[in-house]
């Protein structure tokens, strides 16, 4: 453990200030919008105030905003990722990292631990309070500055955290899926630096074209539409059934069937690790990575 701090303590230093920024952000313009903005809502007759409006209004503030800066950061985490092997490179920092008693492994392994976990997850965490606080101005505009306190906090906390455990549990998996992909990207800007992954694109591009047209085998596209779906469900929606919350339903019995969905859901996403692909995906996953490392200490050995 002494030996990651190091690396993750540089990982916040050097991006402290984008993540702040792209995490309170996207919270600050829903708080603008929540207490300046036109609230509308579908349907030919209005909502009643009272009942089950203020009650889905806060669920879905929360679980939007933490959906919403979970996807930003997230997205961002894979664009850093994409050219973490040569980072050290460009700036010379290799030098420094090799005075440390640290291994070529663990200077690539940690800052991809940090980007595609660690920050996803405190994401979700910001999210959620930032959501909390959304929801404060938007229920006190539409039913009153108390109705916030009077909401069922008793099954509306347990179902906010239970979607920010489920999607905190699938990014591991959804990771899992993406792996070939995160880490053949990495691989080849660390190989092509900027053209990587223009290169890439192309081969997969034009691999997925030729077996399809020429051999008639769309494998490699439909191997590729099996690993994002499969990502996809691994964060929601993994069962089969979405969450929904409509206007004419009882909100405490929907409130209180979120969590039962969301292990449900987690259930199936874990079941679906039983396959071939998960193993392939590992593989390639696992030999790009001994490539990376590999190529690490041929580039540092040349540096020296």
């Amino acid at each position: 453990m002494t030996h990651f701090l190091p690396l993750i303590r540089r990982e916040w230093l050097q991006h402290r200030f984008g993540w702040s920024l792209l995490a309170l952000l996207p919270l600050a313009l829903g708080l603008l919008v929540a207490g300046f903005g036109q609230v509308e809502f579908d349907g030919d007759s209005p909502l009643p105030v009272d009942g089950a409006l203020p009650v889905m209004l806060a669920f879905a503030v929360v679980a939007g905003a933490t959906a919403i800066v979970f996807i930003v950061m997230s997205l961002t985490s894979l664009i850093i990722v994409s050219g973490l092997a040569r980072r050290d490179h460009a700036d010379r920092s290799i030098e420094f990292w090799l005075s440390l008693p640290l291994s070529h492994g663990e200077s690539l392994a940690v800052p991809l631990l940090v980007h595609l976990v660690l920050v996803p997850v405190a994401a979700l965490l910001v999210g959620l309070l930032g959501g909390y606080a959304i929801s404060i101005v938007l229920v006190a505009r539409m039913a009153g500055p108390a109705a916030w306190l009077e909401l069922p906090w008793g099954a509306l906390l347990p179902a906010t955290l239970a979607i920010v455990a489920r999607l905190a549990a699938g990014l591991p998996l959804a990771l899992l899926w993406l792996s070939p992909l995160i880490m053949l990207t990495v691989l080849s800007t660390a190989l092509f630096r900027r053209w990587g992954i223009v290169l890439l694109a192309v081969a997969i591009g034009l691999g997925s074209t030729v077996l399809e047209r020429l051999f008639g085998q769309p494998m490699l596209s439909q191997l590729l539409g099996r690993l994002l779906r499969n990502a996809g469900q691994a964060l929601a929606s993994a069962s089969g059934t979405g969450l929904t919350l409509r206007s004419d339903d009882d909100p405490l019995v929907a409130l209180q069937g979120v969590p039962g969905w969301a292990l449900a859901d987690l259930s199936a996403a874990l079941g679906a690790l039983a396959s071939p692909l998960t193993l392939g995906a590992l593989v390639v996953a696992a030999a790009c990575f001994a490539l990376l490392v590999n190529w690490r200490q041929r580039s540092s050995k040349a540096a020296d």
